[in-house]
C-alpha cells in the first residue's frame, strides 16, 4: 500500500488545520481508512494526500469544493475523457473571467485610492506650518 499519513502529518505538511481536513472528508474529497479503538484514528494514503494537494490547489484557483471534487473524480475515472476535459476547460474559463473582473475592480479601486492620497498630500502641503487644513469647496464629482 505504501506510506500512510496521520491527520497531524498532513495538517503540518500543507499548513492547514486538522479541522479543515475533516471538513474535506465530510465533503467526500478524502476517504481515509479508520484504525484503532472504534475506528477513531484516520489513516491517509498517498491517494488521499494527492487529493488534498489538488483540493488546496483548486481552492487557490478560486474553485468551489463541488467543482474541485468533480475535477478530482474525473482524473480518477477517465470514462468519457474528452467531455470531462471540455467541462474542466469550461470551469477554468469561467474562473478566469471571474478573476479578470476582480482584477479590473481592484485596478479601479487602486486608482481611486491614488486620487484620494494625492488630495490628502495637497491639503497637507497647503496647511504648511500652521497645521490648519481647510478643504476647498469642490463641486460634487
Amino acid at each position: 500500500m505504501g506510506p500512510t499519513y496521520t491527520i497531524a502529518e498532513l495538517a503540518r505538511e500543507f499548513d492547514i488545520t486538522a479541522r479543515a481536513i475533516r471538513f474535506y472528508e465530510d465533503q467526500g474529497l478524502l476517504s481515509p481508512m479508520r484504525e484503532g479503538q472504534g475506528g477513531r484514528n484516520r489513516v491517509y494514503t498517498p491517494r488521499d494526500r494527492t487529493r488534498l494537494k489538488l483540493t488546496l490547489r483548486g481552492k487557490r484557483l478560486g474553485l468551489t469544493l463541488s467543482e474541485i471534487k468533480s475535477i478530482i473524480d474525473m482524473y480518477e475515472s477517465p470514462k468519457d475523457t474528452v467531455a470531462q476535459i471540455n467541462r474542466f476547460l469550461g470551469v477554468l474559463s469561467h474562473q478566469r473571467d471571474t478573476l479578470e473582473q476582480q482584477r479590473a475592480d481592484i485596478e479601479m479601486s487602486l486608482a481611486e485610492i491614488a486620487v484620494h492620497e494625492e488630495e490628502c498630500r495637497r491639503l497637507l502641503a497647503e496647511a504648511g506650518a500652521d497645521g490648519n487644513v481647510e478643504p476647498q469647496e469642490r463641486s460634487a464629482a
